[in-house]
């Protein structure tokens, strides 16, 4: 029996022993260390300077970019940059500009002066979100098109990870160390230099060598051959207007093909609702239950990291047993449930042990939840369109997040401050979705995913995931 687990634990630990999923972890770092910045710890930051629940929860509008990339995907996808895309490649070139902007922009927004300028400081944080996000598609196409079909498992946990490491772990519990050393502007200045690790990363990595994808080869061709009637218009107009079709227009008229795509896409923008208004507004509630910010750091570094990676390594087993949608079934009901254990620490007052459950808790399904939902959001792309597809999916995802969030301030305030049934109508939020889920299950399985099926057999139609085939 031990050798059977020491054969099964040195299996899983080959997946990751991959110099390739080093880079990733890096570049999940660069990707995270934005988010508490202008999430979690800027909530805290504006808290302790007086700024009003209802301000704080408005702040969440700044992060729309996160929820609109999509828009300019098609742009990181084609455009080549002057000097970047010439001396290091189409993904590289995007991804050290991006993360060159990413440093000066978290500088400039550590130099401003909340209680001087509340809108100076919006602007400095929409400077940053939009440079992030962009940041985040060149990330995305990158990890896709530097791995092998097979290896888009440990990849996706890898990058993960690296978010956690660089968002939860750095950014968020080392950001309020920092800030209790050095204040909130020393802490961002500081942590702005933490960009470099995904910028060494990326200077050490190899350019995805990937082709473009037959399917989208053959669409330009056919889009251009029949704009190729249209001589009345210049040949340069003639080939604008084709890229525009391939990069811009096929990628949703692909997708709007599919059967029960309307479903899907409501699905991915109410799933994390209730997630999303918990963690906008947790930071505040830990203060004015007064937990200091040194106590709220060491238990999200100890207590809350730990159990997320768990969540996270979980979530994998979870769905490789059970298939994507039942993982999101069981994760997503997990979540409700964990929302609850606020509401017992805003009823049982500044008690250490129910902190910890809570916090420990609500990151354990965290992580078990993002595995699953990126999981299926990568099933839901088709291989011509990948990068386009993910960034339109993810930022339906986030939309929710980040704009109906915008209201849990306002929540709070309505209720009178009574975190208790907040957190409770936050746990009820979250159930919104899987009658949703419930739907897809039964009508709209999980699509194939087309890079597995053809790694395995050569023939995408012809193949069922094995997950999915549980359904």
């Amino acid at each position: 029996m031990a050798a059977t687990w020491i054969t099964r634990l040195a299996d899983w630990s080959a997946t990751y022993r991959e110099r390739r999923l080093l880079t990733l972890l890096a570049l999940g770092f660069s990707s995270g260390l934005p988010a508490p910045l202008v999430f979690s710890n800027l909530s805290i930051w504006l808290s302790d300077l007086g700024v009003s629940r209802t301000d704080i929860g408005l702040f969440a509008l700044a992060a729309t970019p996160y929820a609109i990339n999509f828009l300019w995907a098609p742009l990181v996808d084609r455009l080549q940059l002057p000097f970047f895309t010439a001396r290091l490649g189409r993904r590289r070139g995007w991804a050290l500009f991006t993360q060159l902007l990413l440093m000066l922009a978290i500088i400039c927004l550590s130099l401003t002066r909340p209680d001087e300028n509340l809108l100076l400081v919006a602007v400095a944080v929409l400077f940053v979100t939009l440079v992030s996000a962009t940041q985040d598609i060149v990330i995305d196409a990158y990890r896709i098109e530097i791995l092998e079909p097979h290896q888009y498992g440990s990849g996706s946990a890898v990058a993960i990870w690296g978010w956690h490491l660089g968002g939860t772990l750095v950014g968020a519990a080392g950001g309020l160390y920092l800030a209790d050393l050095l204040g909130w502007q020393g802490s961002y200045f500081f942590l702005a230099l933490g960009i470099l690790v995904g910028i060494l990363a990326i200077l050490s990595s190899p350019e995805p060598q990937q082709p473009p994808p037959a399917e989208t080869l053959e669409e330009e061709s056919r889009a251009l051959a029949y704009l190729e009637r249209w001589r009345e218009l210049p040949t340069r107009i003639r080939h604008l207007l084709g890229w525009i079709y391939v990069s811009l227009i096929a990628p949703f008229a692909e997708f709007t093909r599919r059967r029960g795509w309307i479903w899907i896409l409501v699905f991915i923008f109410v799933f994390k609702l209730g997630d999303a208004l918990l963690g906008r507004m947790s930071g505040v509630f830990y203060r004015e239950m007064g937990f200091s910010l040194t106590e709220i750091a060491e238990v999200a570094k100890i207590y809350g990291f730990t159990a997320n990676i768990l969540g996270i390594l979980l979530g994998g087993v979870l769905v490789a047993r059970v298939g994507l949608l039942k993982a999101l079934l069981y994760s997503g009901l997990a979540t409700a449930v964990t929302n609850l254990t606020y509401s017992w620490l805003a009823v049982s007052g500044q008690s250490w042990l129910v902190f910890i459950t809570a916090l420990a808790t609500d990151n354990f399904t965290t992580g078990l939840v993002t595995v699953a939902f990126v999981a299926y959001l990568s099933s839901l792309c088709n291989s011509a369109y990948t990068a386009t597809q993910y960034a339109l999916l993810a930022s339906l995802g986030n939309l929710a997040r980040i704009w109906l969030s915008a209201t849990s301030g306002w929540m709070v305030d309505e209720l009178g401050g009574d975190w208790a049934l907040f957190f409770i109508l936050t746990a009820i939020i979250a159930l919104v979705g899987l009658p949703l889920l419930w739907v897809l299950m039964r009508y709209f399985p999980a699509p194939i995913q087309v890079r597995q099926a053809e790694a395995r057999e050569g023939d995408p139609e012809t193949q069922v995931d094995e997950g999915e085939s549980k359904q």
